[in-house]
């Protein structure tokens, strides 16, 4: 091989430009600016949005909460891109004539993240927490969003599209995939069981709050099970315990189901690990020899 031979392969790859870098896919700040475009196409087209001092009061809540905390817990800044996810989502699901609830939900919210935590893991997916924990403690004063896309199918498809794509190179895609497989399975279900409709029972899964459902809260990360059978196992579990919910007549089904079945699922895979982990310490005892005096 020549000395330029050698040469040109020692030399470092070049590396992706900047702007690319910026706009891949697995860039951290996809997924804010994929629920901002939410925001805009479902409050330009519908008005789901209470209104813009709300949704920025959240949004300021949640990044003030995350910078405080990350502080007090970790001792260092964290990164801002889930707590604008976080605050942007309560903006959009929350609906109060007030103020204060979206101040609440917020803190509420990124709390949970550093508080409710087991072995490292936070157990509730932010949004998903104090979104249920306002629902609890100030049922009279708050509900969440409930508007639909209309008539119009350009909205939806278009979020369809766009999430769709994003979630499957996030290698997420096969918990949405379940979840809205079970959740059309189950609908058909409700309708044979309650004589009510089928589109009436489908009719949900095609507004705005369930697009921030299936593409942010189930999918999150941080609090979905690590196995992929695990993750479609409990998306699974999610819709089940949803049907259950609506046909009881609640209300905020999904996201009830969310709260009840996510950190259950982490639980058990917590208590799998640890014995797995006390399986092969066991193993890994070399025996005693007892010694005759």
């Amino acid at each position: 091989m020549t000395l330029d031979a050698v040469a040109q392969l020692s030399r470092p790859l070049p590396s992706r430009p900047a702007w690319k870098r910026h706009l891949s896919l697995n860039n951290r700040f996809v997924p804010p600016l994929f629920i901002t475009i939410i925001l805009l196409v479902g409050h330009l087209s519908f008005g789901i949005l209470e209104s813009y001092q709300r949704t920025i009061l959240a949004i300021a809540s949640s990044i003030v909460a995350e910078l405080v905390l990350g502080r007090i817990f970790i001792h260092k800044w964290p990164h801002l891109a889930s707590a604008y996810i976080s605050g942007i989502s309560v903006g959009i699901l929350v609906r109060s004539p007030a103020f204060w609830p979206y101040v609440l939900c917020s803190v509420l919210a990124i709390t949970s993240k550093y508080v409710l935590r087991l072995k490292g893991r936070h157990l509730w997916n932010p949004s998903n927490f104090g979104i249920c924990a306002l629902l609890f403690l100030a049922a009279d004063s708050v509900a969440t969003l409930s508007i639909q896309w209309g008539n119009s199918l350009l909205p939806m498809v278009a979020i369809w599209v766009l999430g769709s794509i994003i979630i499957w190179r996030l290698h997420r895609f096969h918990i949405t995939g379940v979840y809205v497989a079970s959740f059309l399975a189950f609908a058909l279900l409700r309708s044979w069981l309650v004589g009510d409709p089928w589109q009436a029972e489908v009719a949900p899964i095609t507004g705005p709050e369930y697009q921030l459902f299936i593409f942010f809260m189930i999918t999150d990360p941080k609090t979905t099970v690590r196995t992929k059978t695990g993750q479609c196992l409990v998306a699974a579990a999610v819709a089940v315990i949803e049907m259950l919910l609506r046909l009881h007549q609640v209300i905020y089904a999904p996201l009830y189901a969310l709260f009840l079945v996510g950190p259950s699922a982490l639980l058990i895979e917590m208590w799998i690990d640890s014995r797995k982990a006390r399986a092969l310490q066991g193993e890994a005892r070399p025996p005693q020899i007892s010694q005759a005096i």
